[in-house]
């Protein structure tokens, strides 16, 4: 297995500029997000999907779309509730007209006092967005979000293996797939075995990587934190994951060298090596 290719670049640049300078990296896979002005879903034209999507067809570029985790998917206020399932709508037509093959989303969050009511508010959004999913042949990918210092005013949602229990249980959608993120995992007791322990790896759409301290979320670049990035990499391979990684930090020469040396260390991991 070429296990660079399993590595995938992400940037808030113009789509086209981003697929270019993955392209030039050497990345066969982007994701991207259409909450910036150069992005916004209006800005996709006919023509411009098209020439996307020639782009993509040229150099043989998978893409993905990663909604925006501040639109909150446990919204209750009538108004806002409307317009947070409008923008996964048009976020999920906007990847399928790209050829992208899957949105990544967010459980939202809340307040404190209100947390069954949002819990519930995006249990049944996100279950309305698999079914949205399946009619445009994409895939969800459900991110576990990163716990917020207790004193915080906002608490997202799912930050614990109990938290995403909730979120796997009710929506049973095959569409309905994980985005584990290692570094969210190791801010919570449960940590990054409990939740494989609890999940496996069967249902995992892609892995994201960064660093982190283990106090509070910040998007460290990797040898910075406490993140063992081999026993990661040992222990997913062993479980049978052969799916993509997201890097989500630093510079694009950070994620260019160290995505080298993931690749290194998957392979010695496929090994039974390092």
């Amino acid at each position: 297995m070429d296990h660079a290719r399993r590595f995938v670049f992400a940037s808030g640049d113009p789509l086209e500029e981003s697929i270019r300078r993955a392209v030039d990296l050497g990345f066969a896979r982007v994701d991207f997000n259409a909450d910036t002005p150069v992005n916004y879903p209006r800005t996709f034209t006919p023509a411009r999907v098209r020439a996307v999507r020639a782009l993509l067809d040229r150099h043989g570029v998978a893409l993905g779309l990663h909604t925006l985790s501040a639109v909150n998917m446990a919204e209750i206020t009538p108004v806002l509730h409307a317009a947070a399932d409008e923008y996964l709508r048009q976020n999920l037509d906007l990847a399928a007209e790209l050829g992208a093959a899957y949105a990544i989303v967010h459980g939202g969050y809340h307040f404190g006092a209100d947390r069954e009511a949002r819990f519930a508010a995006a249990i049944d959004r996100l279950g309305r967005a698999a079914g949205w999913a399946e009619e445009r042949d994409l895939d969800l990918y459900f991110e576990n979000h990163n716990k917020e210092p207790d004193e915080a005013e906002i608490h997202y949602l799912p930050r614990d293996v109990a938290e995403t229990r909730r979120f796997f249980e009710a929506i049973r959608s095959p569409r309905f797939r994980w985005a584990f993120n290692v570094a969210h995992a190791h801010l919570v007791p449960d940590g990054f075995d409990g939740f494989l322990d609890a999940f496996g790896v069967a249902t995992i759409g892609q892995v994201r990587l960064n660093d982190t301290h283990g106090r509070y979320e910040e998007h460290l670049v990797p040898g910075r934190g406490i993140v063992d990035f081999r026993r990661v990499f040992r222990r997913l391979t062993a479980l049978g994951y052969a799916g993509p990684f997201t890097l989500d930090f630093g510079s694009a020469e950070d994620r260019v060298a160290w995505r080298d040396t993931f690749a290194r260390w998957l392979a010695e991991a496929e090994g039974g090596a390092g």
